[in-house]
Formats: structure tokens, sequence, C-alpha cells
């Protein structure tokens, strides 16, 4: 869901140099999820390739929120707040009963989304 939500976001700034700070965490978050999928596909598992109707709802409650223009103020603060649940979603993961190699992926995506808050709030 980062990735849409990120389109969105590089979509609505002016701002070339937020745009840019949108952009690299995008194209985190596109790492994050290709080191996951080749996780799942080489433990014998088929990773999802989709949004989902959850994905989708959120995406138009996002644009709907965002409104069709909105300073960069504004959309750096969804960000941050989009980030922030993806941290927390990490974290209640760690807690749970993983194996090593699961673990340190987990761990790693933490790390990444922990890092892109902290690229976001340097745009404020």
């Amino acid at each position: 869901m980062a990735v849409e939500s990120f389109n969105s976001f590089i979509f609505k700034s002016e701002d070339d140099n937020v745009k840019n700070c949108f952009k690299d965490v995008q194209q985190q978050h596109r790492q994050n999820i290709n080191n996951l999928a080749s996780y799942i596909q080489d433990i014998g598992g088929q990773p999802q390739e989709n949004l989902g109707m959850k994905g989708k709802m959120a995406e138009i409650k996002l644009n709907m929120k965002l409104g069709a223009k909105v300073d960069a103020a504004r959309i750096i603060e969804k960000a941050i707040e989009g980030e922030t649940k993806g941290v927390n979603m990490a974290e209640k993961v760690l807690r749970g009963n993983l194996d090593d190699k699961s673990r340190d992926i987990a761990g790693e995506i933490l790390k990444n989304d922990r890092n892109s808050i902290e690229k976001l709030k340097e745009l404020m």
C-alpha cells in the first residue's frame, strides 16, 4: 500500500525537493517488497501482488483526505503518519513467532521505515 500512497503524494506535491524525497522513500518500499517477495518464494510460498479490498479502500480514503490541492506540510504529515503505521505493524511482526531469517527481514524493513520517517521529518 505504501508504494501506491507515495504515488499520490508525489502527484500532489509541487516542491521538487519533497517529490524527490517521496520518490526515495517509495523506492525503498519497492526494495522491501522485492526482498520480502523473494524470501516468500524461496520458502515455497506465493506472495500477494495486489492491495486487496482493504488497501484499495485505504487508498481512496487517503485521496479524499488530501483533496484536490493540498500544501506540502499536509502531504508530508500524511506520509509520516503512514510510515509510522508501517513501523507499528513491523514491530508487531517482530514480536511474533519468527524464524531467524524472517526476523532479519522484518527487522531490516523496520529499520528502513524508521529511516524513511527521519527523512520525511527533515522536510518539515
